[in-house]
């Protein structure tokens, strides 16, 4: 039987495990972990308060690693104080979330131009792969899928490229604003265009014209931005 000190729940819709978290030593970094973890995939909201009492009560400990935690995570833009409220997860700004679009394009337009002439015969069947499971996903409506599918296709190109810095910075940044390619495929239509994108991004791997598939993939985040936008 789980101890209730392994769970974190927050509202009675969040419960992870801690103990699913490896390599890390301190229980302060395990909660660090679950809550970036729960902020990048949607499950705690912009704007959504973040009980210190609460988290400590069920992870059964004091509240000392939670405040070091909470500290830890504002400073890296995760949370923030807001008078009267408390502790809430920040809400990214119109400026914030252009600036994410614009550095994103830029490098994952990059990447694909060098993958172009890197790709395997292997990945570039998957990549064909994934541009119909794109189309079918979108004509499905399923999003979950489709962000997915997406997810997939661009680390393909990503890895292919080869460079381990350029990987690493999208990566980050990934992983901290990957909720906003999400809400983007939840605007009407943004799927069906998401697809169709994709599918252009493959035939210019696949004709080997570098200089395009750049430019699509740029183009492609862009959309993802003025979609968002539109919301």
């Amino acid at each position: 039987m789980r101890s209730a000190q392994n769970e974190v729940k927050i509202d009675n819709r969040l419960a992870l495990n801690i103990e699913q978290i490896k390599g890390y030593q301190t229980l302060r970094e395990k909660i660090l972990t679950v809550i970036r973890q729960a902020i990048c995939n949607g499950q705690l909201k912009p704007g959504e308060k973040v009980g210190e009492p609460e988290l400590a009560k069920q992870f059964g400990i004091s509240r000392t690693p939670i405040r070091e935690a909470f500290r830890q995570l504002e400073s890296e833009g995760y949370l923030q104080v807001v008078p009267r409220k408390g502790v809430v997860v920040a809400e990214l700004s119109q400026r914030d979330k252009k600036e994410y679009f614009a550095i994103k394009g830029v490098l994952e337009g990059y990447a694909a131009q060098v993958a172009t002439l890197l790709l395997t015969d292997k990945a570039q069947n998957r990549l064909e792969t994934l541009a119909e499971k794109l189309q079918q996903s979108a004509a499905k409506g399923d999003v979950n899928e489709h962000f997915k599918e997406r997810n997939e296709f661009h680390e393909i190109f990503l890895k292919a490229a080869d460079n381990h810095k350029l990987h690493e910075m999208i990566q980050h940044l990934e992983a901290k604003f990957s909720q906003l390619h999400l809400m983007s495929l939840e605007v009407e239509g943004r799927m069906r265009v998401s697809a169709s994108e994709h599918g252009l991004i493959v035939s210019a791997f696949k004709a080997k014209n570098s200089e395009l598939a750049g430019a699509l993939v740029t183009k492609s985040v862009a959309a993802c931005c003025d979609a968002l936008m539109s919301r």
